[in-house]
């Protein structure tokens, strides 16, 4: 099962937009050998294959007007020919006189000269190698990257699984050993690709999962022995410290506050960020309150139900979460900015992406165009009164939803609709980006790999 998150597509983080990550890794030395060949191709050397600029003259100047005279240019051609000190191709030649001679028997002081070569030139510096795995419920991701511009990286290659590792985790307390097998394969091909690059520094975390999990720890150290992987369990306040840090440039220079969500596969987290003072350049500096709530999509599509949802059973779910909201001591404390219209709300989940996706209507789900996406009170309403009217298989036909998606959408509307509902907001920004992207932006800001305005 795949997931359709293409961090490979993905731009250059740290600003919205489109930019290819393809452009370094072990395609660099193929692109190089391409390029040495263009410049032999090119060399001056084989000059005397074209026909000189005396050619072109005959066959744009005026027209012979004798035999005479065209024996004497001949002639005359020859006499400047021999004249000619330097050996080189004398301009005034004729084309005749060019093509009579064999290609070979150019001057001999052409010979000796040295191949032309281009200026040697310092090898580039190699840029630092930084990775990010995250292990969450249900998605197995991995981003690698090298830095950009400030504040920026570059993505060099990527993995997104669907795995599902909290499968029935909700009913039975432990990670079930089909779950388990999911995880380990595709923890598998992620440590393939991290051993087979130079990584300078990577951060692997592990979520909600491996976190509530009675057996949790000895999954991780299965895949140690399997994978060849050392996750590390992170605990609530890191994760949604981390959720922040991979949107900070999705926040505008004149907002004054965001209520961010990361609805995830076990659990949600919520940051509130309060702007309206002096602002630094971490975005995570600024969070003044924060809570993660212990359920998900896959939680709580678990307890009430994902492919046959009713009116009512949505009810029960946006309720269910509601009172969960209404147990959190810090959500006032963005109160004075609420009624702004320089407030938002952005969401860095499966969830908020699938609707930006039903909302474009798309054959196919393009992260650059759902990727910093604004939608209205009014759009976000009817993509989830949309989705509420069509049943499994229609839900499973939508090419932005999927089978994987299609009994756990719903579950992720219903906690989306119970944030809305605290935190009303006419904006809602959409991020195809979060974990991954905020431990990237925390390991080469710790490394110093951006500091002097490195571009």
């Amino acid at each position: 099962m795949e997931d359709h998150d293409t961090g490979a597509g993905a731009p250059a983080v740290g600003m919205s937009g489109a930019s290819s990550t393809q452009s370094a890794g072990p395609h660099t030395a193929r692109f190089s050998r391409h390029a040495g060949a263009h410049q032999r191709h090119a060399d001056p050397r084989h000059a005397s294959q074209r026909p000189t600029g005396a050619s072109q003259a005959d066959q744009h100047g005026d027209p012979p007007k004798g035999k005479t005279r065209k024996r004497r240019k001949r002639r005359r051609g020859r006499k400047v020919f021999a004249r000619d000190e330097n050996g080189a191709v004398p301009h005034a030649a004729p084309a005749s006189a060019a093509a009579s001679q064999p290609l070979q028997s150019a001057p001999s002081e052409l010979e000796p000269r040295p191949p032309l070569q281009s200026p040697r030139r310092p090898p580039q510096q190699e840029l630092p190698v930084f990775a990010a795995l995250d292990l969450g419920t249900n998605n197995c991701r991995l981003l690698v990257a090298v830095p950009g511009r400030h504040g920026q990286f570059r993505v060099i290659d990527a993995f997104s699984r669907i795995v599902r590792l909290g499968e029935g985790l909700t009913a039975s307390g432990r990670l079930s050993q089909a779950a388990m097998d999911r995880a380990v394969e595709a923890l598998k091909i992620c440590g393939e690709k991290l051993r087979n690059r130079k990584i300078r520094k990577a951060r692997l975390i592990a979520t909600e999962a491996c976190r509530s999990a009675a057996n949790g720890v000895e999954f991780l150290e299965r895949v140690e022995r399997e994978a060849e992987l050392k996750l590390e369990i992170i605990d609530r306040q890191t994760e949604a410290r981390l959720a922040v840090s991979g949107c900070g440039s999705l926040v505008e220079r004149d907002t004054q506050g965001v209520v961010l969500f990361d609805i995830g596969g076990g659990s949600s987290e919520i940051a509130l960020i309060d702007l309206t003072g002096r602002r630094s350049p971490r975005l995570a500096n600024h969070i003044v309150s924060w809570t993660s709530l212990p359920v998900g999509v896959v939680s709580l599509a678990e307890r009430f139900g994902g492919r046959t949802v009713t009116r009512e059973t949505f009810a029960a779910m946006v309720d269910d979460v509601a009172a969960r909201l209404k147990a959190f001591d810090g959500r006032d404390r963005l109160a004075h900015v609420l009624a702004s219209p320089n407030f938002h709300l952005l969401g860095t989940s499966g969830t908020v992406t699938t609707l930006a996706g039903v909302h474009l209507d798309l054959e196919r789900y393009d992260r650059r165009r759902v990727d910093g996406l604004w939608m209205d009170r009014d759009s976000v309403d009817r993509m989830i009164e949309r989705l509420i009217g069509w049943d499994f298989q229609q839900r499973c036909a939508n090419p932005c939803i999927g089978a994987d998606r299609a009994d756990l959408v719903l579950a992720g509307c219903a906690i989306l609709e119970a944030i809305r509902g605290v935190w009303p907001s006419e904006r809602l920004r959409v991020a195809d980006r979060g974990l991954r992207e905020g431990i990237l932006s925390e390991l080469m800001a710790d490394d110093g790999v951006w500091r002097g305005g490195r571009s």
